[in-house]
This record gives C-alpha cells, structure tokens and sequence, in this order.
C-alpha cells in the first residue's frame, strides 16, 4: 500500500511517499480501506517535532493523521459491530499513533461507527477529531443548559463550527467569535451573534456567558474570564497554551479545564446521529489528493481555515 511516512520532523517535504505492507490487524480491530482523511492542526504541529512527536518518533513508520473515512476490507474475530464492506469513519488512535496517511489503516474497533449514508466521505472523515473534540469538551466537565449562553472561539474554524452547531443543538444561546470576512458563516450555521475579534474588545460585546469553549488559549482565558457569569465554566483545549486556565478560573469563582480530545467509538456515534439527522453538517472548505498533501498541510499553517481540509484517497 501507498503511505505518507515522516522520515524526520520539519517541513512538508519529510512527508515521504513509500510503498509499505497493509497492516495485520488484531482480533479487536478492523482493516479499513481509506476514502477520506481529514487534516487538522495537531498533523502539522507534530509534523513540525511538536504536540505529538516525541510520543511517537520510536514507533517506526511515522505515519500522521487519525482522521479517517473508509470501507472495512476486514474485521478480526472478535468484532462483532462491522463487517466486510461496511462503511465507517471515525477518529483512531488518538492520542496515540492513528497512522491515517494511507491507503489501509488498522483501527481498534472500538473507536469507529458507522457512516451515515447521507453523507459523504469526506464530510465524514472531516467530522472525527474536530467534532469529537467539541462533542467532548461540552460534555465532560458540565451540562449545557438549554437558554444558558455559551461563546465559541474562532467559530469558524474546524472544532469551532461543530461546537457552535451542538451548542444550539443543547438549547443554547450561542455566540461566537470570527473574523468580519466569516461573519455570514458563523451566523448560517446557528450562532445567534457574531463577534468580531478585531471590531472592540470581547467584554464590550457580549457578557454573562455560561460556558466557553476557549480553541485559542493564552490571553483568550484572560478574555473569556472577563465575560464570564460566577460559576461559570470555561474549557481550554489548545496544548502548551492553557496550562493556568484551572487556576485562572478558579481565583474569580468559575470552573476552568484543559482538554485534550480521546478516541471513543461510543461519542462517535453520538455525532454519527446528529450528521444523519442534519443535525450538524460538516463543511468542508478545501479537498485535496493524497499527493497533495503538502497543499493540505500549507492551508492549515495558514491559520485561516474556514471549517475543515480534506484529503481524497486515489
């Protein structure tokens, strides 16, 4: 099989096409002919020797990517969820080694679902880690109130544009903040108000927020903090960034979290539902082949993504 392997950290050009074994699978996992990955910050950041590369640089062939859409080519004995030729998405392997970038990957079992048949692969694949991470991080330390009022940051990126969706999913009242040039995108996909970062400074525009979901981290906590209701919960997700957000919180009486996204079939098919209800919907703003995968990495490093990049398998 076809594989992308990191021969050593640095640019795109160390993402080394190499023709490799189709993986052995184990009793408990499947093999899964890959239509569609999708690609997110923590890719380039490992790539790049930060995030998750030290964790992974012994375990030879470095293969990025956990994102991943495709069609089971086998199941071990012990699966009882999927068979042959069901189609099935999901986020593998995270935090751990996901090895996405390639044309067969070997996923535990348990952290795959099936597709819905109203999507497509790439729509799929792009809703693993992002939509994952904001399905969790709402989920795990409070429950959203329907009526509360929650801010997303940067609400039109990846994890953002999910996260504002299931917040009005949850009952919510939901604001999030984006730059003017996606003003009309974060309003399209529910946000009740939009907030320009850059128009006035947060406190000025929106105040008595339940919950938020901070995707920035650094002197975003400090913002956030500002116009936050006591009790209130704030959940950081950005590594290296959000370290002091527990104790930022809890010196104004409020609740503060880092985060960091877990595969979890059970979730995953949680939103599989929601993406079949039309519930939520993926937008997927840039598609692009597997051997281009350097112009996938480059629109992510720019910081700029409107929802989510895509890449097709051949």
């Amino acid at each position: 099989m076809k594989a992308l392997v990191l021969q050593e950290p640095g640019g795109s050009q160390n993402l080394v096409l190499k023709e490799l074994p189709i993986p052995a699978i184990t009793d408990e996992a499947v093999l899964i002919a890959v239509k569609s990955l999708s690609i997110n910050p923590v890719d380039v950041k490992t790539r790049s020797g930060k995030a998750l590369y030290n964790a992974l640089k012994e375990d030879k062939p470095l293969i990025l990517g956990w994102d991943i859409s495709g069609v089971v080519a086998e199941a071990g004995n012990g699966v009882t969820a999927f068979k042959k030729g069901d189609e099935v998405f999901g986020m593998v392997n995270f935090p751990g080694h996901g090895k996405a970038y390639a044309e067969y990957a070997a996923a535990p079992a348990a952290h795959l679902t099936i597709k819905p048949s109203n999507i497509s692969h790439n729509e799929a694949a792009a809703a693993s880690l992002a939509a994952l991470t904001a399905w969790q991080a709402m989920k795990a330390f409070t429950t959203i109130q329907r009526g509360q009022k929650v801010l997303v940051h940067a609400a039109g990126g990846g994890v953002g544009h999910y996260a504002v969706q299931m917040a009005k999913y949850f009952g919510a009242w939901v604001a999030g903040t984006a730059s003017a040039a996606n003003r009309d995108f974060v309003l399209n996909i529910g946000a009740d108000e939009h907030i320009d970062y850059n128009a006035a400074p947060l406190n000025e525009q929106v105040s008595d927020i339940d919950f938020v979901l901070d995707t920035l981290g650094g002197e975003s906590i400090d913002r956030s903090l500002e116009v936050m209701k006591k009790g209130a919960t704030i959940v950081s997700i950005p590594s290296g960034l959000n370290e002091a957000v527990t104790v930022k919180a809890g010196a104004k009486g409020m609740q503060g979290y880092s985060f960091m996204v877990k595969s979890a079939g059970s979730d995953m098919k949680a939103i599989a539902s929601l993406l079949q209800q039309g519930i939520i919907q993926s937008h997927v703003s840039h598609i692009f082949s597997f051997v281009d995968m350097a112009k996938a990495h480059a629109q992510i490093e720019t910081g700029r993504t409107r929802g989510k990049v895509v890449v097709t398998m051949p």
